[in-house]
């Protein structure tokens, strides 16, 4: 879908959206397996990675 690599990669890589209240936010892809990361808006830690459409 995206034409360049630098597009893909802002848009895309590290975004993950929460699986509760649909908020998005940015961490690396190994916190999230571990479940380090906690959503700001809900507090919940199960995560999946943004859509590409």
């Amino acid at each position: 879908m995206v034409k360049f690599p630098e597009a893909d990669a802002r848009l895309f890589r590290n975004k993950f959206v929460c699986r509760r209240c649909k908020a998005v936010l940015r961490a690396p892809s190994r916190k999230i397996a571990e479940s380090e990361v906690k959503c700001r808006a809900c507090a919940g830690k199960k995560f999946k990675p943004k859509r590409k459409k």
